[in-house]
């Protein structure tokens, strides 16, 4: 069964109240989203996305109830703007976006994404669409391959490790998550009990859906679609992640961000919003028990200030 991950707190943290119209952007298999829709009330909207057609197929039917109330769109939100557009809006109340895999997404050997279960080496969201893991362990040049593991999966055998991917694929191309996983696993030595493709199976996800590119995007459109006083709150689950939420709200929430040597402002930049969390909002150790795969998980918010 999946679990939200800080689910009430999230909820909490948006300050979503009846009639709110207010972005799921990475709707899932629905678990916030319904929370969401108890608290707007039956005038108020729900725009959800994401780009796993299984994961929106799951949700529509956990949301049945709220079907007039939600606007469903299979989309990655870098399109949020075009999407809360084609409902029927130019402002929202809140938006939230969960950036962690779902348990059916993990679980499911054919989706790619784990390195303990034998299934196709693809891990796409949106399987109709780019190329998959597969495509880039069999096609990409060494150095391209080296630069994903370090770049998006800080791995520091990088070099070693694409190196000898390129080597063993003139023979034998890398087909499924087992044998990935394996021959990683043979070259190189994890501490702490962490599986040594642990790494390397991050980066080849991120690189797949673009991840971070997508973010970043998104981010920067969703705080222009807010409000005045609209909420947006992001749940990461890695230090790259993060350091792009982190790093989109400091610079947001400041009137100037030119470099410390210009000692007078020339960027005209006006802080668009306030902080509302000093430090990450991590789950407690109640809910790290009772859903493991939270605790790495890291809450941010933010608050549209008054145009």
């Amino acid at each position: 069964m999946h679990v939200p991950v800080l689910l009430e707190k999230a909820v909490e943290m948006l300050n979503i109240r009846a009639g709110s119209v207010v972005v799921d952007a990475t709707v899932g298999l629905g678990g916030h989203a319904r929370k969401i829709l108890e608290k707007i009330g039956e005038k108020g909207v729900l725009i959800a996305l994401d780009a796993d057609m299984k994961n929106l197929e799951v949700a529509r039917e956990y949301l049945e109830k709220y079907s007039k109330q939600i606007r469903f769109f299979q989309d990655n939100f870098e399109n949020l703007e075009q999407r809360v557009q084609e409902a029927g809006y130019s402002k929202v109340s809140a938006i939230l976006f969960d950036l962690g895999l779902s348990s059916p997404q993990v679980d499911d050997s054919e989706r790619g994404f784990s390195f303990l279960r034998e299934g196709p080496l693809d891990m796409r969201y949106d399987r109709s669409s780019g190329y998959s893991a597969s495509d880039i362990v069999n096609r990409f040049h060494e150095r391209d391959l080296a630069d994903i593991f370090w770049k998006y999966g800080e791995e520091r055998h990088s070099r070693r490790i694409a190196r000898e991917i390129v080597y063993r694929r003139k023979e034998k191309p890398f087909v499924t998550t087992l044998d990935l996983a394996g021959f990683v696993k043979y070259l190189v030595r994890s501490p702490f009990h962490i599986h040594p493709a642990t790494r390397v199976f991050q980066a080849l996800r991120i690189a797949v859906n673009r991840e971070l590119e997508t973010l970043g995007r998104a981010l920067a459109v969703g705080i222009d679609l807010l409000a005045p006083s609209g909420r947006i709150v992001v749940i990461s689950y890695h230090s790259l992640e993060d350091r792009i939420v982190k790093n989109m709200f400091r610079t947001e929430s400041k009137d100037c961000i030119c470099p410390p040597e210009i000692l007078e402002c020339q960027c005209g930049h006006k802080a668009g919003l306030r902080i509302i969390t000093k430090k990450p909002i991590i789950p407690d150790e109640q809910e790290i028990s009772s859903n493991p795969r939270s605790r790495s998980a890291k809450m941010r918010g933010a608050e549209k200030v008054t145009e």
